[in-house]
């Protein structure tokens, strides 16, 4: 598949290198020796891996999804011949330390890259980032000796990783989870207990795959704490590793049964069952693993992986968003239909489709919503390095503050609005956009999980407004306001975009008001009955701040040498996300100033 079709690299270059400037990152210690050459040359090789590699199955992962025969589950090969592509190029261990066999770039060029694999083909992508986040976690968290039994491992795409949170009778409510874990007289663990919704969690793709599970220590009655404080952390492989780092005997972790889903259907879904005795390793029931940290601070640890997870999410909407826009633009640009309203002779040839203002007015908004989120979800990578690389402690805790606080938005804005682009996506095809010839129909069925996947658009809104908004008396909504200002403050010396900043002004400084309005509210269900629309709020104008932020390297660029119709495609998305999309966020905050009560004062069987 043509790469073009998959990401635009203009676009991509912009965002990167004339407007976060990533390049730059090279000036601090962490990554001292790179430069953009470094970073242009990675992109190229995810480019031609995703479009060689990925691309060419997509399809048919989509209709000849994951078998399950009641022993194993049966994927197509081209799976296990992309990721190992994927991962002889060094792309699995892309931003790992060296000293973990990884080129140590940085996370913002690591994720644009992954866009371009998750844009060819999420389904097989989905194995590579929920192992590269497993990775993180150990190197992270884990013991020296865990990193290295399993890291390398990974780097090499020998052993995969995934993360195992949900279960059958608990859903998103980690706390009353049953899975236990037993102590042995060596240190380990055995695991009893059953996982729902396991991406990646059986197949033989790859030699072993290494489970991250959260279960609870029971105490000397054989009782589970309550709550989420009792949750531990632990790391299960699918086989036992041998001394030499080669995989051993299979561990009691046995497929149950495997999910059928709507999209993303190429990634295997599990129900897996820990500890029902199939397998014994050493001799008995239960599967064995080892203690991740420490006990009791399991789900702090699985949050490094949650959010990390989270933000993938939101890339993976946007990326599917951005190939959703693009296979539009080409369809609207070379199918013929119809003709405009001053050419009303009817022998007169039809014209293309992008022709007809309507079809413009669709491929406005999915430019804007999808390079929207694209924005976002690099400012937010651009972020996590800075944690880890500026000096000072107390930038990197303001980095730190930030990058919490638009976690919730980066996924779940670009989940939202990522499927709202590939719904106007298929609009645009017609009739041909919901048959399965065409592209468009799959890209929405596989991004219509994003809004759900790792905690849905609901509970992304609480955590923003209860929580995030919150913590450190609400010094990250500090941080985001001194980032706003300064774009505002410059728009406003540009006469195209006064207008905007005057706009996101005004919008940032009503939706501090109504944060501080709902966080003085007695009433506890009150505050954040109606969190969903704060989230679209506030992540309208974060994506609008982002956007003018744009518009303003754009006019510079524009007025040189260099400048022309990208720059200017670019300011016309930025003009329609003002004038078309900024009036809905008054909408949002009306039911929040004051709150609107209907959905909270209806009882249950009134519905």
């Amino acid at each position: 598949m043509n790469p073009e079709l998959l990401l635009s690299r203009s676009d991509l270059d912009f965002l990167l290198f004339d407007w976060l400037q990533v390049d730059t990152l090279a000036q601090r210690p962490r990554f001292a020796g790179q430069d953009r050459f470094d970073y242009a040359s990675v992109l190229d090789t995810y480019a031609r891996i995703a479009s060689e590699r990925f691309a060419t199955h997509n399809k048919k992962n989509d209709s000849q999804e994951p078998h399950f025969d009641g022993e194993s589950v049966s994927v197509i090969p081209e799976v296990g011949v992309a990721v190992r592509a994927f991962s002889e190029a060094g792309l699995m261990s892309a931003a790992f330390p060296e000293e973990w066999g990884g080129m140590g770039l940085p996370t913002v060029v690591e994720r644009a890259g992954m866009a371009w694999i998750m844009a060819a083909n999420v389904a097989t992508a989905g194995y590579a980032f929920l192992t590269i986040g497993n990775a993180n976690l150990l190197m992270a968290h884990g013991q020296p000796e865990q990193v290295a039994k399993y890291v390398p491992a990974m780097a090499q795409g020998r052993f995969f990783g995934t993360m195992c949170l949900s279960e059958p009778q608990a859903g998103s409510s980690l706390a009353d989870i049953r899975t236990k874990a037993v102590p042995q007289s060596d240190g380990r663990y055995r695991l009893f207990g059953n996982k729902m919704w396991i991406s990646g969690g059986d197949h033989e793709v790859s030699e072993n795959i290494v489970h991250l599970v959260l279960a609870k220590i029971p105490d000397a009655n054989g009782q589970l704490p309550p709550g989420v404080q009792g949750i531990s952390l632990f790391t299960v492989p699918r086989r036992l590793v041998n001394e030499g780092g080669s995989s051993g005997e299979r561990n009691d972790v046995v497929l149950a049964g495997v999910n059928h889903k709507m999209g993303q259907r190429g990634l295997v879904n599990c129900l897996l069952n820990f500890g029902e005795g199939k397998f014994r390793p050493e001799g008995e029931a239960g599967a064995l693993g080892e203690i991740v940290g420490e006990p009791g601070k399991g789900l702090a640890y699985m949050f490094h992986m949650m959010n990390e997870a989270r933000i993938s999410v939101g890339l993976t909407a946007a990326s599917l968003a951005c190939t959703g826009y693009l296979h539009a633009l080409d369809y609207a640009k070379t199918r013929t239909q119809g003709r405009t309203r001053s050419q009303r002779d009817p022998a007169s040839p039809p014209v293309a489709l992008i022709e007809h203002a309507d079809v413009r007015r669709m491929l406005l908004a999915q430019k804007a919503y999808a390079s929207g989120a694209l924005a976002l979800c690099l400012y937010s990578a651009r972020l996590n390095d800075d944690v880890h690389s500026l000096e000072g402690e107390a930038a990197r805790d303001d980095a730190h503050l930030l990058l919490e606080l638009l976690t919730p938005i980066t996924k779940s804005w670009t989940a939202q609005w990522g499927l709202a682009a590939n719904d106007l996506a298929i609009q645009v095809h017609g009739g041909y956009g919901y048959t399965r010839e065409y592209n468009v129909e799959q890209f929405y069925r596989d991004n219509r999980l994003n809004p759900i996947h790792e905690g849905t658009f609901g509970i992304q809104a609480i955590d923003l407004l209860g929580r995030k908004t919150r913590v450190h008396q609400g010094r990250a909504m500090q941080l985001l306001s001194a980032r706003i200002a300064p774009t505002v403050n410059a728009a406003m010396h540009v006469s195209a975009l006064q207008r905007h900043a005057e706009a996101l002004e005004a919008a940032w400084v009503k939706l501090w008001t109504v944060t501080r309005q709902l966080h003085a509210l007695d009433d506890a269900e009150a505050q954040l009955a109606n969190a969903g629309p704060y989230l679209e709020a506030f992540g309208h104008v974060v994506a609008a701040w982002l956007w003018l932020d744009q518009a303003i390297v754009a006019t510079r660029l524009l007025a040189g040498p260099d400048g022309g119709d990208f720059h200017r495609g670019k300011l016309a998305a930025c003009d329609y996300f003002f004038r078309w999309e900024m009036p809905k966020v008054a909408a949002w905050l009306a039911v929040l100033d004051p709150v609107e009560r209907t959905p909270l004062d209806t009882p249950a069987h009134w519905l």
